[in-house]
């Protein structure tokens, strides 16, 4: 390799992310990460919860060779999604994290973009070796963000950049060529702000910095696979798929600017519960199969919708809620039955009794009798 291969190589990489959309382009050289020891620990304390692919590739975190052996440099980019201020809130209708509020999976459209700035790359560099990845390698992606300067990682976990906040993607390009490698971000500027701790509606941050995801309303709706304990439920509110509070509330977020990708719109920012609940399953798949939303498939997202509705429920929720009992999906019937115990409406209470007679689950059985008793209870 020449001696200026280093700097021309960083120099069009960086060129090209600006080209292909993205708003930050740091060089971090493969190193080991020094927060490994923290995930290790993260991840002995449980606070995983039911994602156990991160305990199963646990070791492959530990150096980026295990993504590309060859790898000398890490790339990190940064994608901009703020879609703007959310919407007012209505009766009737869920919320929805802002990342996933357009029409894409941003999966797909940074991988598109990856590839394209590869292709431009290999053009003028035939020789190097790459390997793209978006979220869902065994990478500690905020770590080599703040070890290629792009920001700081802050009290809520995310990293956080000084111009711009949180809102934004990182994805990282993985190269066996050395490259100039940017500065490290070595400050942290939360200061003694404790907003996002505070703000948090299930009380998800034991200490600032970690991050319980079994209490973590983006991992209860998205992640967990079951019925959501039931002493969370009050707390997720409105919220349908993932949350946003922990970046509401924080300062730097004041910085944020409107993304210009229009495939992060605000088509999804909010989704009528009613309608959702009513979708079949080939509905469900046509209308969010290429979107963020697919990833908690039907099942997940109608149970959200149970726990959102009752939480900021219509003048008809019980007729909605009696429908649900219908569900083809036990897990739907059993929030369902929850969901219209907590209601208290005399009208629930034929409705729950004849689904009694014929529901075979088990667990909906034991949810149609609580509520029942629920009901019963509050007449007396």
């Amino acid at each position: 390799m020449d001696s200026g291969q280093p700097e021309k190589l960083t120099d069009s990489i960086k060129s090209l992310s600006r080209k292909y959309g993205f708003q930050f382009c740091g060089v971090a050289p493969a190193v080991s990460p020094t927060g490994y020891h923290r995930f290790v620990d993260w991840i002995a304390a449980g606070n995983h919860g039911e994602m156990s692919y991160l305990q199963d590739r646990l070791a492959a975190y530990s150096h980026p060779a295990s993504i590309l052996a060859e790898a000398k440099s890490i790339v990190m980019l940064g994608m901009n999604y703020y879609p703007g201020e959310a919407p007012s809130r209505k009766v009737g209708f869920g919320r929805v994290a802002r990342y996933a509020w357009g029409t894409v999976d941003y999966h797909d459209l940074i991988k598109q973009r990856l590839r394209m700035i590869e292709g431009e790359l290999l053009q003028v560099f035939p020789n190097p070796r790459l390997r793209s990845v978006v979220d869902t390698a065994p990478l500690l992606e905020r770590e080599f963000a703040q070890l290629a300067g792009i920001g700081w990682i802050g009290k809520n976990t995310m990293l956080i950049n000084k111009r711009a906040g949180s809102y934004f993607f990182l994805a990282a390009l993985l190269i066996d060529q050395e490259m100039k490698y940017d500065e490290p971000n070595q400050s942290n500027h939360c200061g003694t702000c404790r907003a996002c701790l505070e703000a948090c509606p299930t009380q998800a941050f034991p200490e600032p910095g970690v991050l319980d995801a079994t209490r973590c309303i983006s991992y209860l709706t998205i992640e967990h696979r079951t019925a959501i304990p039931e002493f969370l439920r009050d707390q997720i509110g409105d919220w349908l798929f993932g949350c946003d509070v922990c970046q509401e509330v924080c300062p730097w977020n004041r910085f944020s600017s409107q993304t210009s990708e229009e495939a992060f719109s605000t088509d999804y920012a909010q989704l009528d519960l009613e309608g959702l609940l009513a979708m079949t399953e080939e509905e469900f798949r046509r209308v969010f199969r290429r979107t963020p939303m697919w990833r908690a498939k039907r099942r997940g997202m109608l149970r959200n919708a149970v726990i959102a509705l009752l939480n900021n429920p219509p003048p008809n929720a019980v007729r909605i809620l009696g429908n649900a009992l219908n569900d083809n999906e036990p897990l739907v019937r059993e929030m369902a039955a929850w969901a219209m115990g907590r209601l208290r409406q005399p009208a629930a209470l034929p409705i729950l009794q004849e689904r009694q007679l014929r529901e075979g689950d088990e667990a909906t059985r034991s949810a149609i009798q609580n509520a029942l008793e629920h009901l019963q209870a509050a007449s007396s």
